[in-house]
C-alpha cells in the first residue's frame, strides 16, 4: 500500500499511518491484478445515513484501465444502504468522480486543519480566523 501511495505522489502516508486509517475504516476495497495489489479505496460509514469516501488510490502504472472505477463501484455497492455518500477529490480529480456519479454538493464544507491543505481545498484559501467562542 505504501509503494501505490508514493507512486501518486503521497509521501507522508507511512506504514503506520497506513495501518491506523485502514483499522479505522469500515469499509474497504482492494483491487489485484495478476496477484498483485494495484489499488484500494476506503470507506466509513454509519450503516444508515452517511458515509464518507477516502484514498481511492491506484498505483501510477496501473491507472487509465478502469481500476479506480472498479474500485469506486465497489464501494458503493457495499454502501448501497446508506442514503448519503461524501467524497472529497484531490485537486483536478473531479471528472473523475462525476463519472461514477458523485455531483457537486450545494452545502459541503469543510475545515482543514493544515493552512496548505485549506488554501488547496477550500474557497478563500486559509484566510479564515477560528476561535471557538465565536464560532468564526
Amino acid at each position: 500500500m505504501k509503494e501505490i501511495y508514493e507512486s501518486v505522489g503521497w509521501a507522508k502516508h507511512t506504514e503506520e499511518i497506513i495501518q491506523r486509517v485502514f483499522q479505522a475504516s469500515n469499509i474497504v476495497a482492494l483491487a489485484f491484478s495478476e496477484g498483485r495489489l494495484v489499488g484500494f479505496g476506503r470507506a466509513l460509514s454509519d450503516g444508515v445515513f452517511n458515509a464518507a469516501i477516502y484514498d481511492v488510490v491506484v498505483h501510477r502504472d496501473d491507472q487509465g484501465r478502469g481500476i479506480g472505477k472498479a474500485i469506486v463501484e465497489d464501494l458503493l455497492a457495499q454502501l448501497e444502504s446508506v442514503s448519503c455518500v461524501h467524497l472529497i477529490s484531490t485537486t483536478g480529480n473531479e471528472p473523475f468522480y462525476m463519472q461514477t456519479g458523485f455531483r457537486k454538493a450545494k452545502t459541503a464544507l469543510a475545515r482543514y486543519q493544515s493552512a496548505e491543505l485549506a488554501t488547496q481545498y477550500l474557497e478563500g484559501g486559509n484566510n479564515i480566523e477560528h476561535s471557538p467562542r465565536n464560532g468564526r
